[in-house]
C-alpha cells in the first residue's frame, strides 16, 4: 500500500485553556508563600486592586490612637522636650547626636496629674503618646547582622595572611566552600584563575585549614574529622585506622574495626564516642538559612456534638477588593482609547483574580472537609486509625477531577488536635488484610512496624521474616521485600546492624559487664 500526504477536515470538541483558567489552576496549586508574593505583584501592577484591610475607616468612627489636641499643647511639648533633652544629655555624658543618629532621635512626653508632675520619655517612641505621628525608631538598624561563614573566614584570613596575592587566592578558596564548610572547588581551576601553580594552592589550602571553626576547607568527611582530632590531640594510630575505615563504622562491623585498630571493645567504644562528639559539618553554624515556617491553611477542631469543625485560616487567605468606582471615574476622564482599554483590561483581571481566590478557598475547604470525614479514625486513635485513601475517592465525593484534588493538597497544611500535617499525609495506599472486606493504610502499617521494632529485645532483634509473620498474625499481609522497603524508608537498619548498635550502646551505658582476664 502506497503512502501519500493529503488534507482532511475533521470536526471535534476540545477544551481550550484560557489564560484566566490557567491562572486559576496555578493559584490553586500555590502554597501560602508563593500566593502572598503573587498577590503583592498584582497589587503593584493593577491600580484597581486593593486590600480589604486597607479601606479607610469611617470618619465618624473614633480612633483609639488619635487624641484631641489642646491649644497650648504645641508650646508645652516643645518646652518640655527641650528640658528632657538637656536632662538626657547630662545622664549620657554627651550630646544626643553622638549617642543616636539624628534622624532616629525621638522624644515623647505625656502629661500626668498635677500632683505627679511631668514625665519625660525618650527613645523608641513605642511607649509614647503617639501625638507626633512619626514612625518609631527602627531598633533593627542597631542590631548586628548575622555573620556568614565566608565573612567569618575572610576576617581570619586577613589576619593570618599579609601578602596581598595570598589574600586574593584565599578569597577564591573561600568561594569554593559549600554550606557545610567543605572545599568542593577544583584546585587546578583556581590555580589557572590566580596564575599560580597547583602546589601553591595546596600549600595555602593547608594553611587555611587552621582557621576556625576547625574542620573547614576539608575535602572529605575523614579529613574534617582528622583536623578536629588533631586539634584535640586524639589522632593516634588506632584513631587513624578508625577514620580510614568509616564505611565499616557505618555498618557497625565491630569485629573488623577491632582487628584493624588493634583495640578491644572498651577502647573501641571510647573511640566511637569521641567521633560522635565531633562536628561533621563545621560551617552549618554560620549563615544558615532560616527554616520556613509551615502556615496551616485549614484548622480542624472538635465540635461540641463530637464531630469535627473544619475552617479556613483567615490569615492565610489574601482579601482583595476591586475599586469599581475608581475604574468608572478613570473611564469617564480618560481621553485616549489606550487609557480606556487599559482600565477595562485591569478591571477584568482584577475581577477574575478575586473570583479565582474565592474558588481556591472553596476548593481547599471542600477537599479538607472530605479528608477529615474519611479519616475520622486518625483524629480519634492516631496514626493507627488511618484508613486507605486516594485522590479519586475524594474527587468523586466532591465532584471534581483528581488533578484538582492533587493541586488543592499540594504543599497545603492542616492544623489538627494531633499536630500540623501536610494534606498529602492523609492519602495512603491500601495494604491487603487476611480478613475479607478489610484493608490497612500503608502509613498505619509503617507506624506498627516502628513500634514493633522499638519494643524488640536488643539481644534478639526481629528479622524481616519474623516481622512478616507477626504482621500476618495481626491480619496484615505483606511480602518480605515490602517490609524491607518500609524499614528502609523509616531509616531503620537491618536486624544485624541493630544488634551491633544496641549492644554498643548498652556497653557504653554500663549495662553490660566486661569479662576480666587475669
Amino acid at each position: 500500500m502506497a503512502l501519500s500526504a493529503k488534507l482532511v477536515m475533521r470536526q471535534g470538541q476540545a477544551m481550550a485553556l484560557t489564560p484566566q483558567l490557567l491562572q486559576a489552576i496555578k493559584l490553586l496549586q500555590m502554597p501560602h508563600g508563593e500566593l502572598a508574593a503573587f498577590v503583592e505583584e498584582e497589587l503593584e501592577r493593577n491600580p484597581l486592586l486593593e486590600r480589604a484591610e486597607d479601606e479607610p475607616a469611617d470618619a465618624d468612627e473614633p480612633r483609639g490612637d488619635i487624641q484631641p489636641q489642646r491649644e497650648d499643647e504645641g508650646e508645652w511639648a516643645s518646652s518640655e522636650l527641650e528640658v528632657g533633652a538637656a536632662a538626657l544629655e547630662q545622664n549620657l555624658g554627651t550630646e544626643l547626636g553622638n549617642a543616636f543618629e539624628p534622624e532616629r532621635i525621638e522624644a515623647t512626653a505625656e502629661r500626668r496629674a498635677p500632683d505627679e508632675g511631668l514625665s519625660l520619655q525618650a527613645g523608641s517612641g513605642a511607649q509614647g503618646s503617639g501625638r507626633s505621628g512619626e514612625e518609631a525608631a527602627d531598633l533593627e538598624a542597631y542590631l548586628a547582622a548575622p555573620v556568614s561563614l565566608a565573612e567569618h573566614l575572610e576576617r581570619q584570613a586577613w589576619i593570618l595572611l599579609s601578602d596581598p596575592a595570598e589574600r586574593l587566592i584565599a578569597g577564591l578558596l573561600i568561594d569554593g566552600l559549600d554550606e557545610a564548610g567543605y572545599f568542593v572547588a577544583d584546585v587546578a581551576e583556581i590555580a589557572q584563575r590566580a596564575g599560580v601553580g597547583t602546589g601553591e594552592i595546596e600549600r595555602l589550602l593547608l594553611r587555611l585549614q587552621d582557621l576556625e571553626p576547625t574542620g573547614v576547607f576539608a575535602r572529605s568527611l575523614a579529613e574534617c574529622l582528622t583536623l578536629q582530632l588533631v586539634e584535640r590531640d586524639r589522632f593516634d594510630p588506632a584513631m587513624r585506622a578508625l577514620i580510614g575505615n568509616l564505611p565499616l563504622l557505618a555498618k557497625q562491623d565491630r569485629a573488623a574495626l577491632r582487628r584493624l585498630c588493634g583495640v578491644d571493645d572498651e577502647d573501641l567504644d571510647d573511640m566511637v564516642a569521641e567521633i560522635r562528639r565531633l562536628e561533621p559539618k563545621p560551617g552549618r553554624a554560620f549563615g544558615a538559612s532560616p527554616e520556613r515556617t509551615a502556615i496551616p491553611d485549614v484548622f480542624v477542631s472538635a465540635a461540641p456534638d463530637h464531630s469535627w469543625r473544619v475552617e479556613l485560616n483567615a490569615d492565610a487567605l489574601p482579601r482583595l477588593l476591586v475599586n469599581e468606582s475608581f475604574a468608572a471615574k478613570i473611564k469617564r476622564g480618560a481621553g485616549r482609547e489606550e487609557d480606556r482599554l487599559f482600565v477595562t483590561a485591569s478591571l477584568q483581571t482584577a475581577n477574575w483574580l478575586v473570583k479565582s481566590l474565592e474558588q481556591r478557598a472553596r476548593t481547599i475547604l471542600s477537599v479538607s472537609s472530605e479528608i477529615v470525614r474519611r479519616q475520622d479514625g486518625f483524629f480519634v486513635e492516631g496514626v493507627s486509625g488511618l484508613r486507605p485513601l486516594n485522590l479519586k475517592t475524594v474527587a468523586d465525593a466532591i465532584g471534581v477531577h483528581e488533578s484538582t484534588v492533587s493541586r488543592a493538597t499540594a504543599q497545603k497544611f492542616m492544623q489538627t488536635p494531633r499536630g500540623l500535617f501536610e494534606m498529602k499525609y492523609f492519602f495512603t495506599t491500601s495494604i491487603a488484610s487476611s480478613e475479607a472486606g478489610h484493608s490497612h493504610s500503608a502509613e498505619a502499617v509503617r507506624h506498627k512496624l516502628r513500634r514493633m521494632i522499638d519494643a524488640e529485645d536488643p539481644g534478639a532483634p526481629l528479622s524481616d521474616d519474623l516481622i512478616v509473620a507477626r504482621l500476618k498474625a495481626a491480619g496484615i499481609v505483606l511480602a518480605r521485600r515490602t517490609v524491607a522497603k518500609y524499614r528502609e524508608s523509616l531509616k531503620i537498619p537491618s536486624s544485624l546492624e541493630r544488634k551491633r548498635g544496641k549492644s554498643a550502646a548498652a556497653r557504653a551505658s554500663g549495662l553490660l559487664s566486661y569479662p576480666v582476664t587475669l
